[in-house]
């Protein structure tokens, strides 16, 4: 017969205040005994007298953090890492709402501080739309169709379901708009864009709109009128992995965007209850002498988990969700300029059939056909090279966003 299952050490009769967080660091008189940690759970000597390190290089201190706010401490996220060698920084703040007699629209000012020679001035400042924006990236897909452009927040919003003159949706695309600018500005290509110049430099940006821009780039003028009527036998191995991964990463992310946004109506729904839950016990302590302490108690007990409850459901609704939202339209452009790519290749395959075809033989390749390799070759290189720094800012904004997320329901459950 098996032994019996030898029971848990008890905490004893502690108040949960009293009780030692495993997250905290305790001296071994506070803790009791020293336990000794399971043969499984022993790290080689080689391991363990190595200092580890994150792949920026930056040492890891295994020992467990102070407390749940130092858990994102441990991580040393390369964000600001090259801010000696940038020479270009971009902020979107400032939002003001502006009502007229046609329209009510919301505009943000975009302020730019540079050192680059292409800039008359060190500073500017300038108030833009969304529909500016919008403009921007229209421009930038036209001129740089080899490249991954960044997405920009969902112009339209559910009717009735969230106001888009509220400050927190205004916050929220803010945020939005101001990490597609800085974006664009962190790309070595992008950003030295004419018409990101123009729209960070132009006091008048709707006349810039109409003249229109004379200075657009052959690339981009080759490849805007690439029709689709040419069909690709076969899509490279690598290209061909990349739109799989895309593919499935888009499903996985739909999901937990669809889950996440569940979880958080559910919680808002429970908070309502909660809120009309609390006062009951005040109003029956008042009925009570004898009980009127503990019923207040856990009226006031309640109350700090409806405001706990408030804060974590604030964090997923203006943290949380909106990377998830960048990154499904992330996908979503990538693979736009994925097919931009086939569509190239299929010229180039269409017109080395037809040489192959034709009879008399060819002292060299005709010049239009080179070109349509070059583009090609540029593609392949563009769109490598946008998928590698895409995946490096994947890696570095969901680390921080999983990251932040355990550290705030390490502090709501602490609440």
């Amino acid at each position: 017969a098996a032994s019996a299952p030898k029971p848990l050490p008890s905490s004893g009769p502690k108040s949960l205040r009293e009780m030692p967080h495993p997250l905290a660091t305790s001296s071994s008189e506070e803790m009791g005994p020293a336990l000794t940690p399971s043969p499984d759970l022993l790290l080689p000597r080689s391991i363990a007298d190595k200092d580890l390190s994150l792949p920026n290089g930056t040492p890891v201190d295994t020992s467990s953090p102070a407390s749940s706010s130092s858990l994102l401490n441990r991580l040393q996220l390369d964000d600001d890492l090259d801010v000696e060698t940038r020479d270009l920084f971009v902020t979107v703040d400032d939002p003001k709402k502006h009502v007229c007699t046609m329209e009510t629209y919301i505009t943000y000012r975009v302020t730019t501080k540079t050192t680059r020679a292409e800039f008359d001035l060190p500073e500017y400042s300038v108030r833009r739309r969304y529909q500016d924006f919008d403009w921007l990236r229209n421009k930038l897909e036209e001129s740089q169709p080899t490249h991954l452009i960044p997405p920009l927040p969902e112009k339209f919003v559910v009717k009735g379901v969230v106001d888009r003159f509220s400050e927190e949706f205004v916050e929220t695309r803010r945020k939005a708009l101001d990490k597609f600018l800085k974006r664009i500005t962190d790309h070595p290509v992008l950003s030295f864009n004419e018409h990101f110049s123009v729209f960070l430099t132009a006091k008048d940006l709707n006349a810039y709109k109409k003249q229109g821009m004379a200075l657009l780039s052959k690339m981009g003028e080759s490849v805007k009128y690439v029709t689709g009527g040419y069909k690709l036998r076969s899509r490279p191995l690598e290209f061909a992995a990349i739109g799989d991964y895309l593919d499935t990463f888009s499903l996985k992310l739909g999901t937990i965007d669809r889950i996440a946004q569940r979880i958080i109506k559910e919680q808002l729904e429970y908070l309502v209850e909660l809120r009309e839950y609390g006062p009951v016990y005040s109003t029956w302590g008042g009925l009570e002498v004898e009980l009127s302490e503990p019923l207040e108690g856990v009226s006031a007990c309640i109350g700090n988990c409806c405001t706990a409850l408030e804060e974590l459901s604030e964090d997923m609704t203006e943290d949380f969700l909106p990377v998830l939202r960048e990154y499904i339209l992330y996908a979503e452009s990538m693979k736009n300029v994925l097919k931009k790519r086939d569509q190239v290749q299929a010229e180039y395959e269409a017109k080395l059939e037809a040489i192959a075809l034709k009879k008399e033989d060819r002292p060299k390749v005709p010049t239009d056909v080179e070109k349509c390799q070059d583009r090609v070759e540029c593609f392949n290189a563009d769109l490598k090279a946008d998928m590698e720094r895409w995946q490096n800012n994947k890696r570095q904004d969901f680390r921080q966003l999983l990251m932040g997320m355990a550290d705030k329901n390490i502090q709501y459950y602490e609440k």
